[in-house]
């Protein structure tokens, strides 16, 4: 029987117009550019601005530009998974709303919260359909409108988190590329460490919760930041030993955009030079789950067929993981 391996086709984004700069977010709570970029790494970071606008509206035009670059037609997509923390609402499935307005009839979706791992997960997931055979084309959207869940009075979370979306097509192939690997973790000791506490069934939203300042993202710093860098680095190497691959033979580090000294030092425990490592948080920030397929849409002409990539992130949850590819087209 011939092995099928799922691989990329195509790679389409959407990021707002709106920056929110250093300077912007000095005006509202004690900090600097300099503060930032030396312990964060972040310059810039997109808003989506614009009265009931949700992840939809950017997820909309992410799979429409995948549509237009690949000639990929709504009748023909079979799945569609959303990777987002951040819904349009809490039900129906944001991936409903956007088949809805892409005019996408013959496919199940659905979506699915890991955590700034989310992509990870949802392309996990995604290439076994097509594996299996059940599906020849899948959209894996991410899109996250963090901006929603941000206190801009918090110093520690607010210069972090912008907005985006991304939408990724997987078809088949019976060639030794694609998707040919991957490692995902969780760990549910590491929720209280970065949460929104309300909003769910546990705590529902009430006037004593909005008074709190329960509906915002709440993070302790520097227990998260350890363990991604303890957690990120482990599963890339693991990855690279269940491959017998060298730091000579991966030719991308593509990690989870959410603070510079986490993507040097997993680079650095890979042995990669910058030059291999893809960094884009300066313009975008973290944008949670949309942060890999965020730097493959940024990339992706300088991409080549054959290429390895080994993609990784680490999020609430906790969740983490990584996923060894090899790419295979050439824009």
């Amino acid at each position: 029987m011939t092995k099928i391996n799922a691989k990329i086709t195509g790679v389409g984004g959407y990021v707002p117009d709106y920056r929110l700069t250093n300077e912007e977010i000095s005006q509202m709570v004690d900090t600097s550019d300099e503060w930032i970029m030396t312990r964060i790494g972040i310059k810039e970071r997109r808003i989506l601005k614009g009265e009931g606008l949700g992840v939809s509206y950017m997820a909309e035009r992410a799979v429409g530009e995948l549509f237009e670059k690949t000639g990929l037609k709504p009748e023909e997509v079979d799945m569609l998974v959303c990777s987002t923390v951040a819904p349009d609402r809490l039900f129906p499935a944001t991936a409903n709303i956007i088949c809805d307005k892409m005019n996408i009839r013959n496919a199940f979706s659905f979506d699915m919260n890991a955590g700034c791992s989310g992509f990870l997960y949802a392309l996990d997931t995604a290439q076994q359909y097509v594996k299996s055979g059940r599906c020849k084309k899948v959209i894996v959207v991410s899109a996250e409108k963090m901006s929603a869940y941000t206190d801009y009075t918090d110093r520690q979370t607010c210069p972090l988190f912008g907005d985006a979306a991304t939408a990724i097509l997987l078809e088949p192939t019976t060639e030794n590329t694609g998707i040919l690997d991957s490692v995902l973790h969780a760990d549910g000791f590491g929720r209280k460490y970065l949460n929104m506490k309300a909003g769910g069934s546990e705590y529902p939203a009430t006037q004593e919760t909005v008074t709190n300042k329960e509906h915002y993202i709440y993070q302790e710093g520097k227990t998260v930041f350890k363990h991604a860098v303890e957690k990120m680095a482990e599963v890339v190497l693991d990855v690279m030993d269940r491959n017998d691959l060298a730091s000579e033979d991966v030719d991308w580090l593509v990690p989870h955009q959410a603070n510079l000294r986490i993507i040097s030092a997993t680079g650095n425990r890979m042995g990669l030079p910058p030059e291999k490592v893809m960094i884009n948080i300066e313009k975008y920030g973290n944008t949670s789950s949309a942060t890999i397929p965020l730097c493959l849409w940024d990339w992706e002409d300088k991409l080549k067929k054959g290429d390895k990539l080994i993609l990784t992130a680490f999020g609430a949850g906790f969740t983490w993981g990584a996923i060894y590819l090899e790419w295979a087209y050439n824009s």
